[in-house]
């Protein structure tokens, strides 16, 4: 296993006989009072415990390690609600049960998402062509008509996730930097929004008895 430096300062270094001295409940007493030299030992000393279990979860050298960075962290932003009626181990561990679980939920989010995109972006508001059929052009029409007032009446996120992915055909790394997201919360922002306008769009179509 690669031990990656210490995200706490310092040097990363291998647990050794010395930080037996504290025990791991004095050790969080003296990180809760601002010793951030005790949290360095409780990472030292229970790092590769926290990857053994990491590996399960995602079994990949590099997904791992970066689960234990994250639980570390939020670990540490979380002391003030340790209690010592547990082992401070089964405690990390909890953490990183939830975050590998949280994790493993968002990787399926995104996979679905893009398996939506691939099939087609706004395949449920597609009207066909009818280029030799002036009654179907009319209709055609109607319907962009009315494509184009709802998506104006559209709360401003959702409506700007529609115009900049289906209508500008915005990258979504280019979306994510305008709403200050990541390109994964991007991607759920546009498929929320075509959700939004799906719902304004489904009773006016039933209303004058067109189909998706």
């Amino acid at each position: 296993m690669r031990l990656e430096p210490s995200p706490f300062g310092g040097k990363s270094r291998e647990f050794d006989t010395t930080f037996g001295a504290d025990t791991d409940d004095a050790l969080v007493n003296r990180a809760r009072s601002g010793d951030f030299s005790a949290f360095e030992i409780l990472f030292e000393r229970h790092r590769n415990l926290v990857y053994r279990y990491a590996y399960q979860m995602a079994p990949r050298r590099d997904d791992a390690e970066d689960i234990v960075q994250e639980v570390f962290i939020r670990a540490y932003q979380n002391l003030h609600r340790y209690r010592d009626e547990a082992k401070f181990t089964t405690w990390l561990l909890r953490i990183t049960a939830n975050y590998g679980t949280d994790r493993a939920r968002m990787s399926t989010r995104r996979q679905n998402l893009e398996q939506q995109e691939a099939a087609g972006a706004l395949t449920w508001m597609t009207v066909g062509s009818g280029e030799d059929d002036p009654i179907e052009n009319l209709e055609q029409a109607r319907r962009k008509a009315m494509v184009r007032e709802a998506i104006q009446n559209l709360p401003e996120n959702h409506r700007n996730a529609i115009l900049f992915r289906d209508i500008q055909e915005m990258e979504y790394d280019q979306i994510a930097e305008y709403f200050g997201c990541t390109v994964g919360g991007a991607k759920l922002r546009v498929l929320r929004a075509r959700r939004a306008l799906k719902d304004r769009l489904m009773p006016l179509l039933s209303e004058s008895g067109g189909e998706f």
